[in-house]
């Protein structure tokens, strides 16, 4: 091999790493404003906010944990406790604290808990109480892991996410104030009297709030709601939830708790011979990517679940700092598309 080939064999030094004061430059702000929203700073204003994000997104910027373990002799680790990431909801809600823990330089270590079995949770939560975490997520979906997290004796800094159960007196959401009237008005509004609900499981405080929020709605327009069948989120749940409806059963509408089982009960009806919408309504809850393709597109509630994860994340480290956290609202809009129209004439 020549000199000159031994030459271009040579590889390029790596490029090097964005720091803040590259992210500041691009943002257009100080590097003391990007430093501060690394941090976890609640009080910078959100056009500053937004163009940081932009530019650490736009620089790839990613902290060196290491090096700053070592100077602050902090742990860059946060531990989630949950029950379900099979669900929409809790995997979307863990989603976006990932998310906002890596642009503030944090990796998240999720544990999964089996909360039919008492004994695997409370090691779950002995474990994370040994490991060299700087907080914990614990994400409270249901009735037994609120128990078991009440019961915990957590030894570092831990932010209990999850829905306040309004019909006990919790603070309302805005998808029961906002959303699901909204969508309880534009059945009404259609001409539907008579509609079924698809709830979630009983143990579950969202579904409690839904099933609520649903009774309330109708109430306010003097109605009721036909009847009310229970499913556990899935499409198969859905799905045998109008298989169980009695054949005579009156009914122009069907809104589900979620949109798997909207997506279930719209199957069954289809083999009783009823059309959605011709015959009868169909809305769910949540948005998911493919309730936009189904045949017929459905009408549902989109969730702010990402942003819940963003914002008890920055809950979470605003604590470990002694800082105040926001309050973090259960926020959703109605998607107006075509499984829902007037009721037919039978």
């Amino acid at each position: 091999m020549s000199e000159g080939d031994r030459i271009d064999a040579i590889e390029e030094p790596p490029a090097r790493q964005p720091t803040i004061y590259d992210v500041a430059r691009v943002a257009g702000v100080s590097h003391q404003t990007v430093s501060r929203l690394l941090k976890g700073d609640q009080g910078i204003k959100p056009a500053n906010r937004e163009r940081v994000l932009q530019a650490l997104e736009t620089l790839d910027y990613r902290p060196n944990l290491t090096a700053r373990s070592l100077a602050t002799r902090r742990s860059h680790r946060v531990a989630v406790l949950t029950q379900e990431l099979g669900q929409v909801g809790p995997g979307k809600v863990v989603q976006g604290a990932a998310e906002e823990a890596r642009l503030h330089g944090f990796v998240l270590d999720i544990i999964t808990l089996d909360v039919g079995d008492r004994s695997n949770v409370e090691q779950g939560i002995r474990t994370v109480n040994q490991q060299d975490v700087a907080g914990i997520l614990a994400l409270a979906s249901t009735d037994g892991l609120r128990a078991a997290f009440d019961r915990a004796d957590f030894r570092i800094p831990v932010l209990m996410g999850g829905e306040g159960d309004e019909a006990t007196g919790g603070p309302p959401l805005q998808v029961s104030t906002v959303a699901i009237p909204e969508l309880v008005d534009h059945l009404v509004a259609l001409g539907h009297r008579d509609i079924v609900h698809i709830a979630g499981p009983k143990k579950w405080v969202a579904a409690r709030n839904r099933a609520f929020a649903f009774s309330n709605a109708l109430k306010h327009h003097g109605l009721r709601l036909t009847r009310t069948v229970y499913g556990d989120w899935s499409a198969a749940s859905g799905y045998e939830a109008v298989r169980s409806l009695p054949a005579r059963a009156r009914f122009t509408a069907v809104c589900a708790a979620n949109d798997q089982m909207a997506l279930g009960a719209m199957l069954a009806l289809q083999e009783r011979g009823l059309g959605v919408p011709t015959d009868v309504s169909v809305t769910g809850i949540d948005d998911i990517p493919e309730a936009a393709y189904l045949v017929p597109p459905l009408t549902t509630v989109r969730m702010n679940s990402e942003e819940q994860g963003h914002v008890a994340f920055r809950n979470l480290l605003a604590q470990i700092n002694g800082e105040t956290p926001t309050p973090i609202m259960v926020e959703g809009r109605v998607i107006l598309r075509k499984s829902t129209a007037p009721p037919a004439l039978r």
